[in-house]
């Protein structure tokens, strides 16, 4: 999982399995918490799924600017890229 149209699909799945998200709402610009009703103990739980996918410790500061589903992939693309 490399590219940004795989780390795509995989949170797309990650958002429809765990969170019960359409998986017709999620674009790369979708707002996590208005648009596809994450909260804050939701984004705890995304970035433990994200760990395990991706084998990265993810730092909560990482996700502190996170906004949107391209603001995961983004994020998640950076960390893999620098390892």
């Amino acid at each position: 999982m490399k590219t940004q149209t795989e780390i795509f699909e995989a949170l797309k799945g990650i958002l429809v399995d765990v969170f019960e998200v359409d998986g017709d709402a999620i674009t790369m610009e979708s707002r996590l918490y208005e648009e596809l009703d994450l909260d804050s103990i939701d984004a705890v739980d995304l970035v433990i799924k994200l760990q395990e996918l991706t084998g990265k410790k993810i730092k909560p500061d990482e996700f502190k600017q996170v906004r949107t589903v391209g603001d995961v992939v983004r994020t998640v693309s950076g960390l893999l890229q620098a390892a």
